[in-house]
């Protein structure tokens, strides 16, 4: 009988940003990104409006006018 603990399994998925290999674990602060500066990169990508839901464009809350000032 072993005493040995099983060896945890590591997994590693492409990188969203550069598609290198980035492990998938705990100890990888900047999952599921392989560095803090893929992970910038992607942030920045959001802050810029470069992901969109296709789809018709909404009205912003702030772009309509109260109910007793609509003609």
């Amino acid at each position: 009988m072993s005493t040995d603990a099983p060896t945890p399994r590591r997994i590693t998925v492409n990188c969203p940003t550069c598609q290198g290999p980035a492990l998938f674990a705990p100890e990888n602060r900047w999952r599921p990104f392989c560095s803090e500066r893929c992970r910038m990169i992607d942030l920045g990508a959001w802050a810029n409006d470069e992901y969109v839901v296709p789809g018709q464009p909404v009205e912003a809350d702030d772009d309509i006018p109260p109910e007793g000032m609509r003609h």
